[in-house]
């Protein structure tokens, strides 16, 4: 399983990255996002894309993040500038074992670098935190998710031109 843990959203300054955090995480083959800030219209959002592309993908806002750092029974990845590039510790990470990959949206406090078990940077220069997690998952799952069908009411088939869209009746 892979969650997802968005940490330090506010509605009124993050609400399309944020909602971009939890769009890449379910393109890109995570299972859920949790988001500290209670937010049911980022909530909406996100599970109107489910509804309408397909998956399983689910979120949750308004969590206890340092609850569910303490309690986590897999490796905690945290996605930062700060860390070590993801080339030199990408291979330590055990495929199968449950991963909760934290992505900050302000300064992130010194406690979530220490509870970490990778602080991973994917270049050691500022950027968004939508990318960092694209790059992280991709990574991981090797290209492989990029393909995956998500069997929902629309589909997208692509083109070289134009929009191509199917309906799946009902």
């Amino acid at each position: 399983m892979i969650t997802v843990l968005r940490i330090g959203h506010r509605p009124y300054r993050d609400k399309r990255i944020t909602t971009h955090v939890g769009l890449v995480a379910r393109a890109f083959n995570a299972d859920n996002i949790l988001i500290d800030t209670k937010d049911e219209k980022l909530e909406n959002n996100i599970l109107s894309v489910v509804d309408r592309f397909g998956g399983t993908f689910q979120v949750e806002t308004g969590v206890n993040w340092r609850k569910i750092l303490h309690s986590w029974n897999g490796k905690i990845i945290h996605l930062t500038m700060y860390g070590e590039h993801i080339d030199e510790v990408f291979n330590k990470i055990t495929k199968g074992v449950d991963l909760l990959i934290v992505v900050g949206s302000e300064k992130v406090r010194r406690e979530i670098y220490e509870i970490a078990d990778y602080n991973i940077a994917i270049g050691h220069q500022p950027h968004s935190e939508v990318a960092a997690l694209a790059l992280f998952l991709d990574r991981y799952f090797k290209g492989s998710e990029l393909k995956i069908g998500f069997n929902g009411k629309l589909r997208i088939v692509g083109s070289q031109k134009g929009k191509i869209v199917i309906e799946k009746k009902a």
